[in-house]
C-alpha cells in the first residue's frame, strides 16, 4: 500500500516545535484558570505589561499612512533601493567597517540565513554554531542537505569559550575546503550574551590564522536580529569595525530582521548585507542571493520595506521612533533584572544575560521541569539543553518569584 508520495529527500519531514508547544499549552491554561493567573515566558514578542502584543507606536502610525500601492505593489526582488542604502547603514551606524558592501532584502532574518547557508556551504557539508542555538538553524541546515555542528559557548566560567571554537573550526577545516560559522551576537537567542569585542578579536584571529591557506574560505554569519535590544546604539556595534580590511577568503554576512526592531514580526522583512575587501566577492554576492530570492519567495514586503525609509529619512520621526523602541528596551531589561537578583539570590545558576528577548537555565532534563513548572501555572519553554525564558513576554508584576519557583522544580526533577 502507498502510504506516502513525497520524493524521497522529504519523507519523514514533521516540524515538532517546542515553543509552539509550549505556547500551546500556556493558551490551555489561560482559558482555565485566566490569564492574569498564568505566567506566559514561552513567547518570543515583546508583550506589554498588560500582556498585549506590542507595536511601536511610530511603526503603527507610518505604516497607517502609507499610500496603497506602496503596500500592495510587488517589489524589485533585491528590494527597494533606499531600502538597501538603509539597512546598512542601519546595521552599522557609526561602527562601519571598511570594505564593499551590498545588500539583498529576504524574506525576515530567517531568510537571510537560508541564503547564506544555500550559497557559501556545499551539499554535505558542517555548518558550525554555538551549542546553544536558535533550533530552526538545524531545520535549515537539514533542508538543504547540510549538518549543523556546534562548539561549547561558555566555558567553566561562563565566558566566551574560545578554546571549543578554535576546536572546532579547525576540525571542520581539515575536512572542508570551506567552513560557514552563525553567531547570534549581541542579545543571543535562547541565552541573552553578547560577545565582548575581546570576543570578537579571539575569534577573528582564529578564522585568519585559517584564512592563510588560500585554499580554504570562510564565511561569519552574524545574526544581529536582537541587536536593537542590546543596549546603546554604537557601544553595541563597535565590535563591527573589527571586520575591516579581512583576507580576501573570509566573507562577512550580517542578518538584518525588522522583527524586533521594528515590532513586525509578520510582515517578514529583513536583509544580508556582505562585506568583503574584494569588489568582486560583494558583485557576486549581490548576483547569487537574487538569484536565489527570486527561486524561492520571488520579492518580499515593499510595505514595511517602504515604512523602514519613511522612518529613516525623516529625523522627526526617525528621533520618535528610537524613543519608543528604547522604552522597549529598558522595560525587557528591567524584567531580566529581576530574575537574575532573585537567580543570584537563591542560587540559580541562569546563565550570563547581558541584554535581549530571552533567559536560559541549564538543566539535565527541560521537559521534566518545564513539566513541573506547570504546577505553579508558568509556562517556559524546554530546550535541548535548558530552559528558556522569554523575559520580552512577562509582565513585570509577575516576574518576582520565578527565579525560585524554577529553582525548586528542578531539585524536584533531580530528586524525583
Amino acid at each position: 500500500m502507498i502510504t506516502s508520495m513525497a520524493a524521497s529527500h522529504s519523507v519523514g519531514k514533521i516540524a515538532k516545535d517546542a515553543i509552539f508547544g509550549a505556547s500551546g499549552a500556556a493558551n490551555k491554561a489561560s482559558q482555565k484558570y485566566g490569564s492574569e493567573k498564568i505566567t506566559n515566558a514561552t513567547i518570543g514578542a515583546i508583550m506589554d505589561d498588560k500582556e498585549i502584543l506590542a507595536c511601536i507606536p511610530t511603526v503603527e502610525k507610518v505604516l497607517k499612512s502609507l499610500p496603497m500601492k506602496d503596500i500592495i505593489a510587488y517589489a524589485p526582488i533585491s528590494g527597494l533601493p533606499a531600502y538597501l542604502d538603509a539597512v546598512i547603514d542601519l546595521t552599522f551606524a557609526d561602527s562601519k567597517p571598511e570594505g564593499y558592501f551590498a545588500a539583498v532584502a529576504t524574506a525576515g532574518g530567517t531568510g537571510a540565513i537560508h541564503h547564506t547557508i544555500w550559497n557559501y556551504s556545499e551539499i554535505g557539508d558542517t555548518v558550525l554554531t554555538s551549542d546553544w542555538y536558535w533550533g530552526p538553524y538545524n531545520m535549515l541546515c537539514n533542508e538543504a542537505k547540510r549538518k549543523l555542528d556546534t562548539y561549547t559557548l561558555f566555558d567553566e566560567k561562563h565566558n566566551f569559550n574560545i578554546t571549543s571554537f578554535e576546536t572546532k573550526v579547525d576540525a571542520i577545516l581539515a575536512k572542508q575546503d570551506s567552513i560557514l560559522i552563525i553567531i547570534n551576537t549581541p542579545a543571543h537567542n535562547p541565552t541573552g550574551y553578547s560577545l565582548s569585542e575581546a570576543d570578537w578579536m579571539n575569534v577573528l584571529d582564529v578564522c585568519k590564522k585559517q584564512a592563510k591557506n588560500i585554499n580554504k574560505k570562510i564565511t561569519l554569519l552574524v545574526d544581529i536580529a536582537y541587536i536593537d535590544y542590546a543596549g546603546e546604539k554604537n557601544e553595541t556595534r563597535q565590535f563591527m569595525k573589527q571586520f575591516s580590511h579581512l583576507p580576501v577568503n573570509m566573507l562577512s554576512v550580517f542578518a538584518f530582521s525588522m522583527s524586533k526592531g521594528y515590532t513586525m514580526y509578520g510582515q517578514r522583512t529583513g536583509a544580508m548585507i556582505g562585506l568583503s575587501s574584494s569588489k568582486e566577492i560583494v558583485t557576486e554576492f549581490a548576483s547569487i542571493n537574487q538569484y536565489t530570492s527570486r527561486a524561492t519567495w520571488s520579492n518580499i514586503n515593499r510595505g514595511a520595506m517602504t515604512l523602514l525609509t519613511t522612518i529613516n529619512q525623516d529625523p522627526v520621526l526617525l528621533k520618535q521612533f528610537e524613543a519608543e523602541r528604547e522604552a522597549y528596551y529598558q522595560m525587557i531589561r528591567a524584567r531580566a533584572d529581576v530574575f537574575m537578583k532573585e537567580s543570584a539570590q537563591c542560587g540559580l545558576k541562569a546563565l550570563p544575560y547581558k541584554a535581549g528577548f530571552f533567559l536560559s537555565i541549564p538543566a539535565a532534563d527541560p521537559v521534566a521541569v518545564c513539566d513541573k513548572l506547570h504546577d505553579d501555572l508558568i509556562f517556559a519553554v524546554p530546550l535541548k539543553m535548558g530552559v528558556r525564558i522569554a523575559v520580552c513576554a512577562i509582565p513585570l508584576a509577575k516576574m518576582t518569584g520565578i527565579a525560585e519557583k524554577t529553582l525548586k522544580a528542578m531539585e524536584f526533577v533531580k530528586n524525583k
